[in-house]
């Protein structure tokens, strides 16, 4: 049974019968369902969606929304494009990647336009640009968003693999690594991971942007089938994560306590949240995006991502922006 079945929202009765809708604008009182796919297990990129259900808001919009905890941006977006999940909030980067190999998916909303990847090294580290890192090493999984940009990062600095020990270990393995002091930077993003390791090793960010890389980071994806036929629908839970993300400026602690509230197994450390939504909204804005509502995406920032990955060679020559993402679903 679809839940918060509440007529009085369009100030209608449909007459007798076992609850037929005769109109179409009361699927929104019913709460329309989506099923939305997050990146990992629960971190602070998160705390929109879980502060939208605490706080009612997918109600008020009609929408009655599964959020699931993910496995990666890459996983959810596979399960995305095979239709297991309505939306995906990932790394949206990935998608032109993936389009590549055949896949469908968009970006109808980004909210972390400005590039996030970064490599962590001590904070009392002597290491300030890319060319410190020769002679040191650096820790890596094989399936991370910085995989493609690895060579065009060392290259920036006049290096390669052979003067910078570049370690390929399993996701489980990175943080051990990188906290044992087994490698010197950590190649990850600056709001993951900064606030999770400043209690084993407190770190600061080297910003890939700084190489000349651009990636967009966290967004809202779907398959253009689903943006085509399900767009009232995604355009209201964007509304909801502009609302949520709004708020969040001003009171991250509200964040914090939906995502405690929502995911009390997580075990989530407040600290460690509070800081990694802060940092999430550091990195929301653009020259490009400057003025424009929450979750804009401007083309300028797509095609500077495409010309990094396309000189990291991971995707062809050819493309066209406007096939990554749409604002069409942005009030």
């Amino acid at each position: 049974m679809i839940r918060d079945f509440q007529l009085s929202r369009r100030g209608a009765l449909i007459g007798a019968g076992a609850g037929a809708l005769a109109m179409p604008g009361l699927a929104r009182a019913q709460g329309e369902r989506l099923t939305v796919r997050l990146d990992f297990s629960p971190w602070g990129v998160q705390a929109a969606m879980h502060l939208a259900e605490t706080r009612g808001w997918f109600r008020e919009a009609g929408l009655t929304v599964d959020v699931q905890d993910g496995r990666g941006s890459g996983n959810t977006l596979q399960l995305v494009n095979a239709g297991q999940a309505d939306v995906g909030q990932i790394q949206v980067g990935l998608i032109a990647q993936a389009r590549e190999q055949g896949a469908t998916v968009r970006a109808f909303a980004g909210f972390g336009r400005r590039t996030d990847l970064a490599v962590l090294v001590d904070r009392d580290s002597l290491i300030q640009r890319v060319q410190d890192f020769r002679g040191r090493s650096l820790v890596v999984f094989a399936a991370s968003p910085w995989a493609p940009f690895i060579d065009a990062f060392l290259r920036a600095g006049g290096l390669d693999r052979s003067s910078v020990n570049v370690m390929f270990v399993d996701p489980s393995a990175l943080w051990g690594t990188y906290t044992a002091k087994r490698a010197d930077g950590l190649m990850s993003t600056t709001p993951s991971a900064i606030p999770v390791a400043e209690r084993a090793r407190p770190s600061r960010s080297i910003l890939a942007e700084n190489a000349g890389i651009s990636f967009p980071s966290y967004g809202l994806i779907a398959t253009e089938a689903t943006i085509r036929t399900r767009g009232p629908a995604l355009r209201r839970l964007v509304e909801t994560q502009q609302r949520a993300w709004a708020h969040l400026r001003t009171n991250p602690d509200d964040g914090v306590e939906a995502m405690l509230r929502q995911r009390p197994d997580a075990r989530l450390d407040r600290t460690v949240t509070r800081e990694q939504i802060r940092l999430t909204l550091e990195f929301f804005d653009t020259p490009a995006s400057a003025g424009q509502p929450i979750g804009w995406q401007a083309e300028a920032d797509w095609m500077a991502s495409l010309h990094s990955l396309e000189a990291a060679a991971a995707i062809r020559a050819g493309w066209q922006a406007s096939n990554y993402f749409t604002n069409d679903l942005i009030g």
